[in-house]
Protein backbone atom coordinates (compact mmCIF):
# COMPACT_ATOMS: atom_id res chain seq x y z
CA UNK A 1 0.00 0.00 0.00
CA UNK A 2 1.32 3.42 -1.13
CA UNK A 3 0.69 6.25 1.26
CA UNK A 4 1.38 10.07 0.13
CA UNK A 5 1.66 13.28 3.21
CA UNK A 6 1.61 16.76 1.65
CA UNK A 7 2.74 19.38 4.11
CA UNK A 8 3.56 22.98 3.29
CA UNK A 9 0.17 24.60 2.59
CA UNK A 10 -0.62 27.66 4.69
CA UNK A 11 -1.92 31.41 4.45
CA UNK A 12 0.02 33.46 2.61
CA UNK A 13 -0.48 37.39 0.70
CA UNK A 14 -0.66 37.75 -2.86
CA UNK A 15 2.63 37.78 -4.23
CA UNK A 16 3.90 35.50 -1.76
CA UNK A 17 5.71 31.42 -2.19
CA UNK A 18 4.99 28.43 -0.73
CA UNK A 19 6.67 24.95 -1.20
CA UNK A 20 4.28 21.82 -1.17
CA UNK A 21 5.85 18.85 -0.58
CA UNK A 22 4.73 15.17 -0.71
CA UNK A 23 6.40 12.34 0.94
CA UNK A 24 5.65 9.02 -0.19
CA UNK A 25 6.24 5.11 1.55
CA UNK A 26 7.19 2.35 -0.31
CA UNK A 27 10.21 1.21 -2.60
CA UNK A 28 9.46 1.74 -5.96
CA UNK A 29 8.84 5.52 -5.58
CA UNK A 30 11.22 6.69 -8.57
CA UNK A 31 9.52 3.82 -10.86
CA UNK A 32 6.22 6.52 -11.31
CA UNK A 33 5.30 9.68 -12.30
CA UNK A 34 3.83 12.25 -9.89
CA UNK A 35 1.49 15.01 -10.21
CA UNK A 36 -0.25 17.96 -8.25
CA UNK A 37 -3.83 18.57 -8.44
CA UNK A 38 -6.30 21.15 -6.35
CA UNK A 39 -9.61 21.89 -5.65
CA UNK A 40 -11.01 24.78 -4.60
CA UNK A 41 -14.62 25.28 -3.11
CA UNK A 42 -17.70 24.61 -4.91
CA UNK A 43 -14.95 24.05 -8.31
CA UNK A 44 -13.77 20.69 -9.45
CA UNK A 45 -10.46 19.33 -8.68
CA UNK A 46 -8.09 20.48 -11.25
CA UNK A 47 -4.54 19.53 -12.52
CA UNK A 48 -1.64 21.69 -11.47
CA UNK A 49 1.63 20.02 -12.38
CA UNK A 50 3.16 16.38 -13.00
CA UNK A 51 6.62 15.43 -13.24
CA UNK A 52 7.98 12.21 -15.13
CA UNK A 53 9.34 9.17 -12.99
CA UNK A 54 13.10 10.04 -14.15
CA UNK A 55 12.26 13.81 -13.68
CA UNK A 56 13.22 14.91 -17.63
CA UNK A 57 9.59 16.11 -17.74
CA UNK A 58 7.43 17.91 -16.52
CA UNK A 59 3.54 19.36 -17.50
CA UNK A 60 1.37 22.14 -16.03
CA UNK A 61 -1.42 23.86 -17.16
CA UNK A 62 -1.65 27.29 -18.21
CA UNK A 63 -2.38 29.12 -15.05
CA UNK A 64 0.24 28.24 -13.17
CA UNK A 65 3.13 28.13 -16.12
CA UNK A 66 6.12 30.54 -14.75
CA UNK A 67 5.11 30.77 -11.45
CA UNK A 68 4.87 26.88 -10.04
CA UNK A 69 7.87 24.48 -10.10
CA UNK A 70 7.38 20.75 -9.66
CA UNK A 71 10.63 18.65 -9.07
CA UNK A 72 11.21 15.60 -6.86
CA UNK A 73 14.40 13.73 -4.76
CA UNK A 74 14.13 9.76 -5.66
CA UNK A 75 16.47 9.62 -2.83
CA UNK A 76 14.10 11.08 -0.08
CA UNK A 77 10.45 9.97 -1.94
CA UNK A 78 9.35 13.26 -2.05
CA UNK A 79 8.10 15.34 -4.32
CA UNK A 80 7.83 18.98 -4.08
CA UNK A 81 5.57 21.74 -5.66
CA UNK A 82 7.21 25.39 -5.37
CA UNK A 83 4.46 27.82 -5.76
CA UNK A 84 5.65 31.80 -6.77
CA UNK A 85 3.84 35.03 -7.05
CA UNK A 86 0.93 33.27 -5.53
CA UNK A 87 -2.82 34.67 -6.79
CA UNK A 88 -6.38 34.78 -4.83
CA UNK A 89 -7.47 32.20 -7.39
CA UNK A 90 -4.74 29.50 -6.36
CA UNK A 91 -6.30 28.77 -3.06
CA UNK A 92 -7.65 25.57 -3.05
CA UNK A 93 -6.57 22.39 -0.97
CA UNK A 94 -3.40 20.80 -2.68
CA UNK A 95 -3.10 17.08 -3.68
CA UNK A 96 -0.12 15.03 -4.86
CA UNK A 97 -0.94 11.64 -6.34
CA UNK A 98 0.89 8.58 -8.14
CA UNK A 99 0.74 8.70 -11.83
CA UNK A 100 -0.43 4.72 -12.68
CA UNK A 101 0.80 4.17 -16.31
CA UNK A 102 4.01 3.45 -17.72
CA UNK A 103 3.58 6.47 -20.12
CA UNK A 104 3.97 9.91 -20.67
CA UNK A 105 2.23 11.72 -17.44
CA UNK A 106 -1.45 13.09 -18.03
CA UNK A 107 -3.63 16.01 -16.22
CA UNK A 108 -6.35 13.36 -16.02
CA UNK A 109 -6.94 12.24 -12.96
CA UNK A 110 -8.05 9.15 -13.48
CA UNK A 111 -4.45 8.11 -14.77
CA UNK A 112 -3.30 8.43 -11.14
CA UNK A 113 -3.94 5.87 -8.41
CA UNK A 114 -3.08 7.06 -5.29
CA UNK A 115 -3.47 10.08 -3.48
CA UNK A 116 -2.81 12.58 -0.46
CA UNK A 117 -5.02 13.76 2.15
CA UNK A 118 -4.38 17.50 0.72
CA UNK A 119 -3.07 20.63 2.51
CA UNK A 120 -4.78 23.85 2.12
CA UNK A 121 -3.08 26.78 0.41
CA UNK A 122 -4.68 29.78 1.20
CA UNK A 123 -3.84 33.50 -0.92
CA UNK A 124 -5.24 36.51 0.83
CA UNK A 125 -5.54 39.83 -1.30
Amino acid sequence: QVQLVESGGGLVQAGGSLKLSCAASGRTFSSYGMGWFRQAPGKEREFVAAMSWSGRSTSYVDSVKGRFTISRDNAKNTVYLQMNSLKPEDTAVYYCARFRLSAAVTPNADDYDYWGQGTQVTVSS
